[in-house]
């Protein structure tokens, strides 16, 4: 993941120089807009990398010297059937109809959304009601 985290680093920096330039030389919002998002998710995605490296350590695959028999084995927790994606994914579109047809749709919407993502998140905790 080292090797991950360092090229993001890279691409985000990347962004981020060529978001000043831009702004700089163009004065023009939207491609400003998007190379600052564009900057965002490289350095998101560059942190989960070093962070993930720092907590885990190095994998076999960033050695040369490894071996297949060392990635063996069970590779992570994956959740069995879940219906809070489906809850997330009607809130999110209810909250893009209520942009359309008026704020109270797009609250109805947010609420439906954070059920969705809230049941995510703590669906696999031990805590007892």
């Amino acid at each position: 993941m080292k090797a991950e985290a360092y090229l993001f680093a890279g691409m985000a920096a990347f962004f981020l120089v060529t978001d000043a330039v831009y702004i700089w030389l163009a004065r023009e919002p939207a491609g400003g807009a998007a190379l600052t998002v564009s900057f965002g998710m490289s350095a998101v995605i560059s942190f989960f990398c070093a962070v993930n490296y720092r907590r885990k350590g190095g994998r076999p695959e960033d050695r040369s010297q490894s071996e297949i028999h060392e990635r063996s084995g069970t590779i992570d927790f994956f959740p069995p059937h879940s219906t809070y994606p489906v809850v997330t994914a009607l809130g999110m579109a209810l909250m893009a109809l209520g942009v359309v047809y008026g704020l109270w749709l797009f609250l109805v919407g947010a609420g439906v959304t954070a059920g969705g993502v809230l049941g995510m998140v703590f669906q696999f905790t031990d805590v007892e009601a």
